[in-house]
């Protein structure tokens, strides 16, 4: 079933809010003039000003093509040699090239073909600038060839074949596209139509987002590169000692600047603001949502990188990883669909669909929070999404399967078993809930604070309705289970995929999705009390049997109700800080466990570890169990009085 999304819609809002597409368009009427030096007249070069820059170094092709500003200062050009139409502004003031340096406007020893060059603009030492419209006080030092060579969209309207490499789930892209349309268009096929207006609304933004000429925007610095082709360059975007940039359009803005450096390679794609891109590193036709980055000779190929999401060293080809996935060491991801994301590939990883010797044909979806550790191996297809923050160990080698309990752990078989295939897997269900919350809670804290993202709205919370929903589903998997057996297989109990559990971790996986199903909803009684006494509401005393139109309250106060058996507001908010405390015990027994290991294999380890009372996160989770434990005294003590 697709989610209720107007794919067309957004595209076509995106269109009318774009600063590239309202750049674009601005360069249509007069070939740029206007982006680059204002509303300001223009007028044919004297003939002392000819003579002035003929004796400065300058040729020109024709100086009656050459057209210039008032207050145009010809000892400002030196060296330059002018092919057809060129216009340029007036050159005075300096240009900050690097901390503490900087370089006087105007252009010194290069060649310009049909160009415009913005006021207070330096192009020094390039070899070649042609059919560009550079930019208010943009620089252009020691490059080889910046140029636009014909009509170019600069990357958009491209089909990439994500999550199948031969195609299926293709998905066209534009500049500012995010992770939620994206997963949307690959994921739900079903519906032509909506695929259909999808596809026409981003014709119709290529059609405005159609050029010949590159442009540089104000303030942007091109330096020590080689070459720069058919590319929109945002304002205040840096790029420095790129191989290639070519056929793409680089968003940036004062406050998120892109990088392109050291080395890296970019060509047709669409890099978002705050991105980064160095030391090597290769972008093919992908689009880098905001404030993601590739580094350290990592390559992506055809996929779409989602906000705060890095790739270093290793490969990703036809993915779409979501937010917040770790990628920084040598592994490879082929064929991945994430847009939930989250998650993190640990090195060494071999995700990827040829693993059959037959056509790439196949998918995977890791699902949100997923954790795939050191050399795994992953055999397709496969499907997590409803299986939330699995981790699957080092080591271990996955069959094709469909796996529908979260938080657990797939590690490699402890025995064989008579009956199990030996290529099956351990799993133990909501492991991380029963042994590893200290990793749970820490990455909501963590994702909150690095998250730069400005335009994408994240829910950080774990546990959350869909979440919770896909736990209680697991419990009563667990629960439904007639006849006792030592381990359990995917013909007794579905969605274990091709791995068995054993009979002992079953009760405690069913506690604990009940216990964080309770933890959540009560938090929500918490908030929701809150609520009621700023407003002055009542009665308070109804809150749990009274039904209301607010979507998140009622999925909690129904598990309150059904799922705990509650009806009483005060009970219930006796209850949470007794959870919050063993939840707290939780996360920092968790991290103890660690310390409990380090001290038997090493023998220094309690010298050179901080232990799990002293951690930062796990004081912090006391700190605020014990400050919600206030809050919570002093709210039954109101709702007892506002109950009087």
């Amino acid at each position: 079933m697709c989610p209720q999304i107007d794919l067309a819609g957004r595209v076509r809002a995106a269109t009318e809010s774009s600063e590239f597409v309202r750049a674009i368009q601005g360069i249509a009427p007069d070939g740029g003039i206007r982006f680059a030096l204002g509303d300001v007249p223009l007028r044919k070069l004297t003939r002392d000003e000819i003579d002035s820059l003929e004796r400065l170094g300058n040729t020109a092709e024709d100086w009656s093509r050459i057209r210039v500003t008032d207050g145009f200062l010809p000892h400002l050009v030196r060296s330059c040699c002018f092919l057809g139409d060129v216009i340029l502004g007036r050159f005075d003031g300096l240009v900050r090239e690097t901390d503490g340096i900087t370089l006087p406007a105007g252009l010194y020893h290069s060649t310009v073909a049909n160009c415009v060059i913005g006021h207070g603009a330096v192009v020094r030492d390039v070899k070649l600038l042609a059919n560009q419209v550079v930019g208010e006080s943009a620089l252009l030092l020691d490059c080889g060839s910046i140029t636009c060579d014909g009509t170019t969209q600069f990357g958009n309207g491209q089909e990439l074949p994500i999550a199948i490499e031969t195609g299926g789930r293709d998905v066209r892209v534009f500049a500012e596209i995010d992770v939620e349309i994206a997963g949307t268009v690959a994921r739900y096929r079903t519906n032509p139509d909506l695929l259909k207006q999808y596809s026409a609304a981003v014709d119709a933004y290529v059609s405005r987002a159609t050029a010949t000429k590159g442009i540089i925007g104000k303030s942007a610095v091109i330096r020590n590169s080689r070459v720069i082709r058919n590319s929109f360059i945002g304002p205040h975007a840096e790029i420095a000692g790129a191989t290639l940039v070519a056929n793409s359009t680089i968003l940036s803005s004062r406050d998120e600047p892109v990088q392109i450096e050291s080395g890296a390679c970019v060509k047709n794609s669409l890099i978002q603001w705050g991105s980064h891109v160095a030391t090597m590193a290769i972008v093919d036709s992908s689009v880098m949502t905001e404030h993601s980055h590739v580094e350290r000779h990592g390559k992506v190929t055809t996929s779409i990188l989602g906000p705060n999401t890095g790739v270093a060293e290793g490969e990703v080809t036809s993915c779409l990883l979501g937010p917040f996935v770790g990628f920084h060491h040598q592994a490879l991801l082929i064929a991945v669909l994430w847009p939930e994301g989250k998650g993190n590939v640990g090195y060494g990883a071999n995700v990827g669909s040829n693993h059959t010797s037959k056509a790439p044909d196949q998918e995977f979806w890791p699902g949100e929070g997923a954790f795939l550790g050191l050399g795994v191996n992953i055999k397709y297809p496969a499907d997590l999404s409803r299986a939330p923050y699995t981790i699957i160990a080092s080591g271990v080698t996955t069959l094709p399967q469909k796996v529908t309990f979260p938080f657990s752990l797939i590690n490699n078989p402890s025995a064989s078993y008579p009956g199990v295939s030996p290529a099956y897997n351990e799993m133990i269900p909501a492991w991380l809930l029963t042994d590893n919350m200290f990793t749970l809670k820490r990455n909501e804290g963590k994702y909150k604070a690095r998250n730069k993202a400005k335009r994408t709205q994240f829910v950080f919370d774990v546990f959350r309705p869909d979440t919770v929903d896909l736990m209680l589903d697991a419990a009563r998997r667990l629960q439904a289970v007639r006849q006792d057996h030592e381990i359990f297989t995917d013909r007794e109990i579905a969605g274990l995929g091709k791995n068995y559990m054993l009979q002992t971790y079953r009760k405690p996986a069913i506690e604990a999705y009940h216990f964080y199903a309770e933890y959540y909803a009560l938090l929500g009684l918490k908030a929701r009390v809150e609520f009621m006494l700023r407003a002055h509401s009542t009665p308070i005393s109804q809150l749990l049997t009274t039904p209301t139109d607010e979507p998140l309250w009622e999925h909690q106060r129904n598990i309150l109700v059904k799922e705990v058996g509650l009806d009483d507001v005060v009970a219930g908010l006796r209850q949470l800080p007794k959870i919050l405390e063993m939840v707290a015990g939780d996360v920092e027994r968790s991290k103890a466990k660690d310390d409990e290991r380090g001290r038997r294999i090493i023998d220094d380890y309690a010298e050179v570890h901080t232990p799990a009372a002293k951690d930062k996160f796990v004081r912090q989770t006391w700190e605020e169990t014990r400050r919600v434990s206030s809050e919570l005294e002093e709210m039954i003590a109101a709702v007892e009085r506002n109950a009087r």
